[in-house]
């Protein structure tokens, strides 16, 4: 797992992003026969969405192997797929869903009420992983009246309750062993696995929708960037979904590659366990935040490229607001923080990093900024698998680097149990009450609220939002270019 969690933007050159953001209105005469080789960091843990496969499953399963009662589309749009028709009760507790027709599973049987209601139960089970488990704790029950109508009962009106459903996958109830094999309704089928290597998907001949555009997408697994970047100037890839340095950009300036930035989601955090002394004090997370030369880190780990942000919401929320004032970057006020927390002479804590990039040189960064202000950082570098047990399940730590890649996610603030354990009243109010708004204007108004206050308390340090920057061969086009929660459709992609 490279990230847990499970990124504006601008175009580089437009008529060459143009090429890779939208769908081509005609296929070359071969390109439905074509295999796309894509690259990637992020190669998934296991199969599953529920068991903690992280971001390397939802890039290559979403949308592409397995689809849900409803799409967010690459530009963050909610429509329907699975789901032909919704009725909402007047008081926004009850929602009926009528099934498409004619949806099977890759097994070949048809999908169900049944298997909607399974797969969402799968998601709110004890033992799931799910990063949006708490979102539909407001479900208070789930009936099937006939094979195609799913009828929702909420406990509280959920404003973004059809926003939230388009992260369940709908799975085939009847299926096992989901962490190695799949049965979804998607374009693609998996057809192979290799560990640590590739994973494969062929185009599905009877799925219910458009064909996919290709025959064959081939994920290869890439650990280090550079070798990432050799392949695809060597022809063994046709993509690479996200660069992870400017620096690679370069390499790939002339006619025969596409350089197209997106709209990013993915937020760089410097994360607190605020349950324990001293981050339970937010004078002592102001004055980290402080400390560090948020501008300066950015232009090293990214250089012209990317955002700074002043809280959890990216520029393409609803609820965004500039707050990057908040917590200036001043030296002598991080020291006068300090000293008024009770640490005039500073302290030391762990910092569990995980060992791909950015993160160890992100580590290294925070490590020298802080010693200015006395603060000695010990850097412990872990594995991803590492982390997600350590820091995300068993909170077992000081603080942390990750990133965190979903848009909305803010409301994850609101809830104390969440691994950085901030706990802050009125911010669960309004994160409830934001929920339960009847309209999106009340909505975006508490939310803005929850961001200006989880910036005063310096929750977590936002250190950048990251660029969405893709590379592809110029023979390509149809491809997603921005980072929307990992996802990276592949039906669409055409080689010409």
């Amino acid at each position: 797992m490279k990230k847990p969690f499970a990124l504006g933007a601008t175009i580089l050159v437009a008529a060459l992003a143009l090429a890779g953001c939208s769908s081509s209105s005609g296929t070359p005469t071969d390109s439905a026969d074509a295999t796309i080789r894509i690259g990637s960091l992020y190669e998934p843990v296991n199969l599953s969405n529920v068991a903690g496969g992280g971001q390397g499953v939802t890039e290559a399963l979403t949308g592409n192997v397995y689809e849900g009662l409803y799409k967010l589309t690459d530009d963050g749009e909610v429509e329907p797929l699975l789901a032909e028709s919704a009725e909402v009760s007047d008081d926004g507790l009850t929602y009926t869903i009528t099934l498409k027709d004619g949806v099977s599973f890759h097994s070949g049987k048809a999908l169900t009420s049944a298997d909607v209601k399974a797969s969402i139960e799968a998601v709110t089970a004890e033992d799931s992983q799910s990063a949006r488990k708490s979102a539909f704790e407001v479900i208070s029950s789930i009936e099937t009246p006939d094979e195609a109508t799913v009828v929702f009962t909420l406990s509280q009106r959920s404003i973004s309750f059809l926003y939230n459903l388009s992260y369940v996958w709908i799975v085939n109830a009847d299926a096992t062993d989901l962490e190695t094999t799949e049965d979804g309704t998607g374009p693609y089928t998996l057809d192979e696995w290799k560990k640590g290597s590739t994973l494969t998907l062929d185009r599905w001949d009877d799925y219910w929708g458009d064909a996919a555009k290709n025959a064959e997408v081939v994920y290869t697994y890439f650990t280090d960037a550079t070798a990432e970047n050799n392949a695809l100037l060597t022809g063994e890839i046709d993509l690479i979904t996200s660069v992870q340095s400017p620096d690679a950009l370069d390499q790939f300036t002339g006619d025969d590659y596409v350089i197209a930035e997106g709209t990013s989601t993915t937020k760089e955090l410097l994360a607190f366990n605020d349950r324990v002394a001293p981050f339970d004090n937010a004078l002592v997370r102001k004055a980290i935040y402080s400390a560090v030369d948020t501008k300066k880190l950015l232009n090293s780990i990214w250089g012209d490229y990317g955002t700074l942000i002043g809280s959890m919401v990216p520029p393409t929320d609803p609820w965004y607001e500039d707050l990057t004032a908040v917590n200036p970057y001043d030296v002598d006020l991080a020291k006068k923080e300090l000293a008024e927390a009770g640490y005039p002479d500073g302290f030391e804590f762990t910092l569990d990093t995980p060992s791909y990039d950015p993160h160890p040189a992100v580590a290294e960064f925070l490590q020298s900024q802080l010693a200015e202000v006395g603060i000695t950082v010990k850097i412990n570098t872990i594995s991803a698998d590492e982390w997600y047990t350590k820091v995300f399940k068993e909170q077992d730590f000081q603080a942390t680097l990750q990133e965190h890649v979903n848009d909305r996610d803010v409301v994850w603030y609101g809830n104390p149990d969440f691994y950085w354990g901030y706990d802050n009243a009125d911010v669960q109010q309004w994160v409830a009450e934001a929920e339960q708004a009847p309209t999106t204007d009340e909505q975006t108004a508490l939310l803005k609220k929850v961001n200006e206050q989880i910036a005063a308390d310096a929750a977590s340090v936002w250190l950048y939002l990251y660029p969405q920057i893709v590379i592809a061969s110029s023979d390509l086009s149809g491809y997603p270019v921005n980072g929307l929660n990992s996802q990276f459709f592949a039906y669409d992609i055409v080689k010409s």
